[in-house]
């Protein structure tokens, strides 16, 4: 079959990747971008981690966003698209037809194509219904732009604040929160960042953040009472926390509601071969997709998961069974209360590292694990290391 017209639902760094890799390998046909946000891409990972530390107070120029509320975002911006594609931003796809080859568009139009890219990304799972969009809910997330204006104007009378969520979006959350002089409360059902980085490393950061005045609540499920007094945080136990603002970080949810009425789910997920296919005129990638790996068939929504995907799934719909397969090494960053921590491998480490190596500064390490099956996992905190330095690391041990 001859791709001439391929469309990318999806216009985060996934759907970009997409476009930019399918030019590089050679596709020169009708390319079409779906976005619902109304936005050209943007660096998603630093919403949480500049801008909540970030108190200046100029507007963004070319996201569609203006003000001084809507903070310095222009770091955040990515470059320009150098695609060419035809851009449809505002735009949410509602449905697939497969057989016709036909993307449903809210509005009632019809996009046809030849091959499609699935890179309709996730959103934020929230603990009660129809919260925020409209600005007047006590609890907010953290996704999108309009979300971080939102949450800066809301922490500019320095309320207090209960971010509900031991992950790492929490932790950012709750670390600029704590940055801009709000008093926090973290609350979590087990410790903080415990699941995602293992005990080592989440002992470094939570140690961190209660030295600098994060009040740290490990109290099972909680979950959000409203009413006209404000909002109020109950633990399974049945304590009750107050706070001004309430942000929940509790993990996010696939946007595949477009492709219930396809073939295309398994359980609910969309399934990937190792090519990012999942047939030969249709491939998927970024935080929508679930992948094979050493580790088994996962959804790993990181930023670089995503762009590694994508390169790979774009290949995989221009030359099929000839495409390289994809192969995973997760790549991790966060930073949170002074602590800066990049990791390559899989993740949680288990016990103590193998290998610790000091840096320049007291606050510094270069540490590595050995997993089971002989592949290692290397870490650095607020140590100086380019990442292919740490991949090597990983890969082969000091």
């Amino acid at each position: 079959m001859t791709l001439r017209r391929i469309v990318v639902v999806g216009n985060g760094i996934a759907g970009l990747t997409a476009c930019d890799t399918l030019r590089s390998a050679g596709f020169d046909g009708e390319l079409t971008v779906v976005g619902a946000e109304r936005h050209q891409p943007y660096s998603r990972p630093a919403l949480s981690k500049a801008l909540l530390h970030d108190v200046r107070g100029s507007g963004v120029s070319g996201s569609g966003v203006g003000g001084s509320s809507a903070g310095a975002l222009q770091a955040h911006q990515l470059p320009e698209p150098g695609h060419e594609a035809s851009e449809m931003l505002g735009v949410s796809a509602t449905g697939l037809d497969v057989d016709a080859r036909l993307v449903h568009l809210d509005g009632g139009d019809e996009l046809p194509y030849d091959g499609l890219v699935i890179a309709s990304g996730s959103r934020a799972k929230h603990l009660t219904a129809g919260a925020q969009r409209n600005g007047s809910s006590r609890e907010l997330t953290l996704r999108t732009i309009e979300d971080a204006i939102l949450l800066k104007e809301r922490l500019a009378s320095r309320p207090s604040v209960v971010v509900i969520g031991g992950g790492p979006l929490g932790m950012e959350v709750a670390s600029g929160c704590l940055h801009v002089g709000c008093e926090v409360t973290l609350v979590s059902d087990a410790k903080p960042l415990s699941r995602q980085l293992g005990g080592h490393l989440a002992d470094m950061f939570t140690s961190a953040a209660i030295r600098q005045g994060l009040r740290v609540v490990v109290g099972g499920k909680a979950r959000l009472v409203e009413s006209d007094a404000g909002t109020q945080v109950v633990l399974a136990d049945g304590t009750e926390l107050e706070a001004d603002l309430v942000v929940t970080a509790v993990g996010d949810e696939p946007n595949t509601d477009w492709l219930a009425e396809t073939r295309l789910l398994v359980d609910g997920a969309l399934r990937v071969d190792s090519r990012g296919r999942l047939r030969p005129d249709i491939v998927a990638a970024g935080d929508v997709a679930f992948f094979p790996s050493s580790r088994g068939v996962r959804r790993v929504p990181l930023w670089t998961s995503a762009i590694d995907q994508a390169k790979v799934a774009a290949v995989g719909l221009l030359k099929g069974d000839s495409a390289p397969e994809f192969t995973f090494q997760p790549y991790f960053w966060t930073e949170a209360f002074g602590l800066s921590l990049k990791s390559v491998g899989f993740t949680p480490v288990v016990g103590a590292p193998d290998y610790c190596e000091p840096g320049e500064d007291s606050d510094s390490m270069l540490l590595r694990w050995e997993d089971k099956d002989g592949s290692g996992t290397a870490a650095a905190i607020n140590y100086r290391i380019p990442v292919p330095k740490l991949r090597r690391l990983a890969d082969a041990g000091p």
